[in-house]
């Protein structure tokens, strides 16, 4: 059950406080009755959000059934139903980072194309965790970029954590390699490993993912423990695209989507959970360091439903 600081959260920030599906909800009905062309009202909107085929398909039926059912008659009848059934659909993935104590260093392996926040998504877990009480280092992997380095060593300093770095050029897998040696000597509980941020298409550098989790089960067979991809939600279809890709070469076990404070393509989230069911661990609402939430499915659709 989504708290009411949850739901205010999401409903504050989501698209800037402006739901893209039902900002005009009362324009389905005339007179307290269902406008005929309600549904397809909304499965455009849908559409439009890049909830993806499947998801819309998905809701419009379960909203038909519920009509034909007599369930559905008016606004807050229809409300009711697409909430519910967003919750549905979105529960299943909706399941928070969970690090065993057991597990140390407990290493997380992010990935993502360029652009997408992938560095300061880094920052704002790594600062996440800290106020959990973890420790925390990260590996500056992505050493295509001086400027990746810098950003992240800027990240570090910001949150107080150590990096481990090397110059530009220098082998990544090494890089990640040694940091999680160091944080085995220094009792780290975790360690956050950036990679270089590539294009889901470019199959030699989704080999050198490959390469840096193969290196990296060296230290432990069952590394790294999380694979997180970061997509931009303002990307829409394109982030669906990132996923599928990237789980087919290194097997994701989780999802960070960012940019859902300045998007009306937040739907993305709807065609993620139908297609593939992968978890989405967080969710960025916000460019300030604590705007990294959990993902809250409850909290998303009252955000998405409104008053």
């Amino acid at each position: 059950m989504a708290n009411d600081s949850a739901i205010g959260r999401f409903r504050a920030r989501l698209n800037k406080g402006d739901s893209w599906l039902t900002r005009d909800i009362g324009s389905f009905f005339k007179a307290d009755v269902l406008s005929p062309d309600a549904l397809e009202e909304l499965e455009t909107r849908l559409l439009l959000a890049d909830a993806g085929v499947e998801a819309t398909q998905w809701l419009v039926e379960r909203l038909q059934a519920d009509i034909n059912l007599g369930r559905i008659k008016n606004e807050k009848q229809l409300r009711a139903s697409l909430k519910k059934a967003l919750v549905e659909l979105l529960a299943p993935i909706a399941k928070p980072l969970q690090i065993p104590p057991f597990i140390k260093p407990y290493i997380l392996f992010v990935a993502g194309v360029n652009g997408v926040g992938k560095t300061t998504t880094i920052g704002k877990l790594a600062l996440r965790l800290k106020r959990e009480g973890k420790s925390v280092m990260l590996a500056a992997g992505d050493t295509f970029r001086a400027a990746a380095v810098q950003q992240l060593e800027t990240w570090a300093q910001r949150v107080d954590v150590p990096i481990l770095a090397q110059g530009e050029g220098a082998d990544s897998a090494s890089v990640i390699y040694d940091a999680v040696q160091s944080a085995k000597s220094r009792g780290v509980d975790v360690v956050i490993a950036d990679t270089a941020g590539r294009l889901h298409t470019q199959s030699h550098l989704m080999e050198e993912l490959r390469k840096i989790k193969r290196v990296l089960q060296k230290h432990d067979p069952y590394a790294p423990h999380e694979v997180l991809l970061v997509v931009d939600a303002t990307t829409g279809g394109n982030a669906l695209t990132q996923a599928i890709q990237f789980h087919e070469a290194i097997g994701l076990t989780g999802l960070a989507i960012t940019k859902l404070d300045g998007t009306a393509k937040g739907g993305i989230l709807l065609a993620i959970a139908r297609r593939m069911a992968l978890p989405v661990r967080f969710v960025g609402l916000g460019e300030a360091a604590e705007d990294l939430e959990p993902f809250d499915a409850e909290a998303y659709a009252e955000a998405l439903i409104g008053e």
